[in-house]
This record gives structure tokens, sequence and C-alpha cells, in this order.
């Protein structure tokens, strides 16, 4: 076999291997994105009903419930070979993850901080950084309209409306999901 040959043969299977996980990740998206849009809309509606702030612990409810089908939904998906890509993607997300929850944490326990400009921007971050190792230009659009807009959003309105930026990013984080689905069945 020809360096050329080689060199194509590795580029097909790179090419491949991310569409298999795109089909794959999409369904994640839309999980996370459901279970996102779900749980700002009731903390939402919650804190503007009640008028107290306390609901917001209910995000901590967001790992809790969306790991265990996570788990599932890995369960029932035919594997594909992990490889970098794959790897480095899991590691996005679970960075995102880990800086969240501590973050989150932090501001409730030790020190008050502006919680919803620090996640929207990651989770924006975390998004466009899938999209670039994926190299797919709907995931990192989506992601950097979340992170900037976000950011923006959060900066102007003051009150629990904030949580209606989280209600964008989960749908965002769906259409997203379901654009990848067509694309890549």
């Amino acid at each position: 076999m020809t360096a050329q040959e080689s060199l194509q043969l590795i580029t097909e299977s790179f090419n491949k291997s991310r569409k298999d996980i795109l089909r794959n990740s999409a369904k994640f998206f839309m999980l996370w994105g459901i279970l996102l849009t779900v749980i700002s809309v009731a903390i939402y509606l919650l804190w503007h009903s009640t008028g107290k702030p306390q609901w917001n612990f209910l995000w901590f409810a967001m790992p809790v419930i969306g790991y265990p089908f996570a788990a599932l939904i890995r369960k029932n998906t035919v594997a594909i070979p992990q490889n970098e890509v794959s790897k480095m993607l899991g590691g996005v997300w679970s960075v995102f993850g880990a800086f969240s929850i501590t973050l989150s944490a932090i501001a409730v326990f030790l020190v008050p901080m502006h919680i919803t400009l620090i996640i929207v921007i990651i989770l924006g971050l975390a998004e466009c950084i899938s999209g670039v190792l994926l190299k797919n230009w709907p995931i990192i659009i989506a992601g950097f309209f979340l992170g900037i807009g976000g950011a923006v959003f959060a900066m102007l309105v003051k009150s629990e409306a904030q949580l209606l930026i989280f209600t964008l990013g989960g749908v965002l984080l769906l259409v997203t999901g379901m654009i990848m689905k067509l694309q890549y069945k």
C-alpha cells in the first residue's frame, strides 16, 4: 500500500468514525436538551410564582436524572469503537459537568457569584468545542450563539427570567441533536 493509499484509508476511517459519533451523540444532545428545557422552565415557574430563589437547588436534579438516562441510552446503542475524538468529546462534557456542579456549589455555599452568566458561557463553549471536534457547523453555531447571546442576556436581565436563557439553551441542544440525527441517519 502506498503512502497516498494509507493516508486515504486513514481519512476515510476517521470520517466514518466521526459520522458514527455524530449519529450516537444526537441522542445525548436531545436528552440533555430536553432535561435543560424542562428543569429551567420548572425552576423559573416555581421561583416566579413563589418569589423564592431556593428553587435553584432543583438544578442538582439534572445530573441525578440525566446520568441514569444517559447510561440507559448508552446501553441500548450499538457501541462504536473509542477513538481520540470520542475520548476528547467525552472529556469536554465531563469537564463541563464538573465545572458546572462545582461552581454552583461554590456559589451556593462559599462565594456568591453570577452563576447564570458563568454556566451559560461554559455551556456554549463546551458545545462549540464539540462542534469543532466533530467538524459540524450547526453545533459550532448553536454553541457560539448560546454562549455569547446567553452572556449578554444574563447581564441584561436581573430577575428569575435569566433562567429562560437555559430554556433557549435546552432548545438549542435539542434542535442540534435533531439536526445531527437527520444528517447522519
